[in-house]
């Protein structure tokens, strides 16, 4: 078996077990953590704030105003949704988790409508 056949093989049985959560956001997830892991000193265990602080970060930077937007298409739609996926990803064998860890870590921990529309860093057009 391929890394290819392997992975799309992870991915067909996420999202049978999620099929609210577009396979994209599973990898977009991914890409967070790898982003936020890349900024540490030490790469180390990460929590659920870190992380969901790292999809936010990298959803404006890659997406700018419409970030919102495009995690909503994939069924991310709150803070709670990635903790749904990272758990996922636990259950998957593509994560590990601390004991500590828990579903809970994601409960409400920024609003999405205020991270990415009322506190948007909009610029000024006279640039």
């Amino acid at each position: 078996m391929t890394h290819v056949q392997f992975a799309d093989e992870i991915m067909d049985r996420l999202r049978e077990r999620n099929p609210r959560f577009h396979g994209k956001a599973y990898l977009f997830l991914l890409s967070a953590l790898h982003h936020v892991l890349k900024s540490m000193d030490q790469p180390r265990h990460i929590t659920g704030v870190e992380l969901a602080v790292g999809v936010r970060d990298l959803a404006m930077h890659q997406f700018g105003p419409l970030a919102r937007t495009v995690l909503e298409h994939w069924g991310v739609h709150s803070t709670d949704d990635l903790g749904e996926i990272v758990f996922a990803l636990v259950e998957a064998g593509v994560l590990v988790k601390d004991d500590s860890d828990r579903l809970e870590d994601f409960r409400r921990l920024f609003d999405f409508e205020e991270a990415f529309e009322r506190n948007y860093p909009w610029t000024a057009g006279d640039e």
